[in-house]
């Protein structure tokens, strides 16, 4: 959810021109992350080894994932309102050189660009549909992470964020994709693959902890509208900005 809307003190004019790129501050602006770096979450999911990588296919019944271990995304981003309606589940599996993920999204109506190349990087994208993970593969750079955002009909977008700098909007992961849409069942899945290297990490090992979350965004119209949700929930009270790096879980990485 490339939006900060409560940084743009730190960010500055990069984030006008962006506009939102980390825009939608959900109707008030992001509390700034504590400065001593203290993490407030410690929701664990588990990733576990492949024997192999393989290149996405968007295919989540293969046994690669249907071995692998979920946790389910059901609540709105403060963690009060359930929304079964909405009900998102996740799986990661790794290999040294890769981290890989993949969404089971329930849904009711798609809210999405048209007419336009999925192939191609898509700014803005978090004003539609999407489910976003912010991934910090150094958990000590406590305001240094990557975000990855995901569309149903498989537009995407990265960026490299540091809350004390900037946004690098030019900073490309690499990463593979794909998603399909089971009209009928009203589920949308996303299955993508991480390389670990842009992301200046030599190798995943086993045992290696990470800081992560995941959201996802629903819904037409404005931050009144829309619908939020945040696997590891932000603080209560606080502004409805993803960027709280402070709420994010870990994720464990297990042979």
């Amino acid at each position: 959810m490339k939006r900060l809307a409560g940084y743009h003190l730190l960010i500055g004019s990069l984030l006008a021109l962006a506009c939102s790129y980390f825009l939608r501050g959900h109707g008030s602006a992001a509390q700034p992350a504590p400065e001593d770096g203290r993490y407030l979450r410690n929701l664990t999911m588990t990733s576990t080894l492949l024997a192999a990588d393989f290149v996405p296919d968007g295919n989540l019944s293969k046994k690669v994932w249907k071995d692998a271990r979920r946790v389910t995304m059901d609540r709105d981003r403060f963690g009060k309102t359930r929304l079964p309606e909405l009900e998102t589940q996740i799986a990661s599996r790794w290999t040294a050189g890769y981290v890989y993920f993949a969404y089971w999204c329930r849904y009711q109506s798609l809210y999405i660009f048209t007419g336009e190349d999925p192939a191609k990087e898509r700014p803005n994208l978090c004003i539609r549909d999407v489910v976003e993970a912010f991934i910090n593969p150094q958990p000590e750079r406590f305001r240094h992470y990557y975000e990855f955002e995901m569309a149903p009909n498989n537009q995407w977008w990265d960026i490299e964020i540091n809350l004390d700098k900037n946004g690098n909007i030019d900073w490309d992961s690499h990463f593979d994709h794909v998603t399909k849409i089971d009209a009928e069942h009203k589920i949308w899945t996303l299955e993508m693959r991480i390389p670990v290297r842009p992301m200046n990490v030599d190798a995943i090992h086993a045992g290696d902890e990470w800081r992560l979350n995941h959201y996802r965004s629903d819904g037409p119209g404005d931050d009144t509208q829309k619908r939020y949700m945040a696997c590891s929930a932000l603080p209560d009270g606080h502004s409805g900005s993803f960027h709280q790096p402070e709420c994010f879980g870990i994720i464990k990485f297990v042979k």
